[in-house]
């Protein structure tokens, strides 16, 4: 029998509160908890105002609440070995946690040695070399070795905002020497990964693993651009979309042959205890996938899209991950597709304020609306406090109601300075 847990997420997004959503409505979850939170996940239990990576604070909040699951949101708890840093403590270490590792968070902390492990594994991904400051003059050659466009990758974290695609060789020969000597995103540009340009369609593609067995989770495409047409700089994501329709039963069997198998045996190969989410950022370049990126965590908004579609119960599926017993389940996903709509801050990407008072989200009644940017304050009002603010998400029978409905809803939210693209969907009405 199946006790009930009190349950701690980390994160403060649209996908913590897509997944507190979910966690909250489980039989299985007796006391919910965020840290730390939104407007939102304060809906669905208690928020607590620690930041994801204070882990002396939330260590203490761990005993004292006594919580028997962690789960966590971002990567960057992951990256700086929040688990291993609870495995310490004889109080906590043998707590559920849901989230790789030091050695697996790697896959998303660096970029060089995730294309190692893809290489090692034999996993199709772009041909590519990585430079230091040092070696400057080699990724020079190695840029003009190759043809537009070119792809320039900061190694480390940079927020998502670490990958340049340059269309002209003198520009990526300045963002090289950008990169690594002028150190644009920090120390995550002391080493730069510069890879082939893989001309396809995106899709994302989650995993569910205990580190020997896997759960595929809906695949999801997302839309980065801030503009429709997929025009201006690029964003966290401005909405997504599942199920992608060119994913069908043969791609995916190409995606879970090529990829996912070799990438959970891999972690096997390298003795890597890897119990969490691994996000596949693939290109469908000619009907095959090849992987752009990896992440350790969800995305966001994809999970505003995935987790809706998922029947099962969340937190059976999610500690039978950390317990290392994922073999026993099977999942049940809903066939209808689903749609999410950021709502973002004016002026985001860029500078952007906050604090803007948000009206009309009682109001919709046929969307389910996440909070990514957001806080409650006194009476009752929820307030702007992040550059994507909302995630609307409807479920339709097809991408065109979804479309139609969907857009009918964010009609009645208002913010100062709301913005949000007007095409999500558009481009996959008619693909096949």
């Amino acid at each position: 029998m199946n006790l009930r847990m009190n349950i701690l997420l980390l994160g403060s997004g649209g996908r913590e509160h897509a997944l507190a959503w979910k966690i909250a409505s489980s039989p299985l979850c007796k006391q919910f908890h965020t840290a730390p939170g939104n407007a939102g996940t304060e809906q669905c239990g208690i928020n607590v105002p620690i930041p994801v990576t204070d882990f002396p604070a939330l260590k203490n909040y761990i005993i004292e609440k006594q919580i028997d699951f962690i789960i966590v949101g971002p990567e960057d708890p992951l990256v700086k070995g929040f688990k291993e840093y609870l495995e310490a403590d004889s109080l906590t270490k043998e707590i559920l946690f849901l989230g790789p590792g030091k050695a697996g968070a790697e896959l998303e902390g660096s970029k060089d040695f995730a294309k190692v492990f893809m290489q090692r594994n034999n996993i199709p991904t772009a041909a590519y070399q990585t430079f230091t400051k040092d070696t400057l003059e080699e990724g020079l050659g190695f840029l003009r070795s190759l043809k537009a466009p070119y792809v320039l990758k900061a190694d480390g974290l940079a927020a998502g905002k670490g990958v340049i695609i340059c269309s002209e060789i003198k520009e990526a020969e300045t963002t090289l020497r950008s990169l690594l000597y002028d150190r644009a995103f920090g120390e995550a540009s002391d080493r730069v990964v510069i890879e082939e340009f893989l001309d396809g369609i995106e899709l994302s593609v989650f995993v569910l693993t205990d580190g020997k067995n896997y759960v595929i989770l809906p695949e999801a495409k997302d839309y980065k651009r801030i503009g429709d047409a997929d025009t201006g700089p690029n964003t966290g994501g401005m909405g997504a979309v599942s199920p992608v329709p060119f994913a069908d039963t043969a791609f995916m069997k190409k995606v879970e042959d090529r990829i996912v198998k070799p990438t959970i045996d891999g972690f096997a190969k390298a003795k890597i205890d890897y119990r969490g989410f691994v996000f596949i950022g693939l290109m469908n370049v000619n009907g095959d996938p090849y992987v752009i990126e990896y992440n350790v965590r969800m995305g966001d908004p994809e999970t505003e899209v995935v987790i809706p579609r998922i029947n099962s119960d969340l937190v059976e599926l999610l500690s039978s991950a950390a317990k290392g017993s994922l073999s026993k389940n099977h999942i049940s996903i809903d066939s209808r597709f689903a749609m999410t709509v950021m709502l973002v801050s004016g002026g985001y990407p860029g500078e952007y304020q906050k604090g803007k008072r948000i009206l009309g989200i009682d109001q919709v009644k046929d969307c389910k609306v996440f909070h990514a940017g957001t806080m409650s304050v006194e009476r009752n009002e929820i307030i702007t406090n992040g550059g994507r603010v909302l995630a609307v998400t409807i479920q339709s029978e097809s991408i065109a109601e979804a479309r139609e409905r969907i857009y009918n809803e964010i009609e009645k939210i208002s913010f100062e300075g709301m913005n949000y693209r007007k095409d999500i969907g558009l481009d996959l009405m008619n693909l096949k």
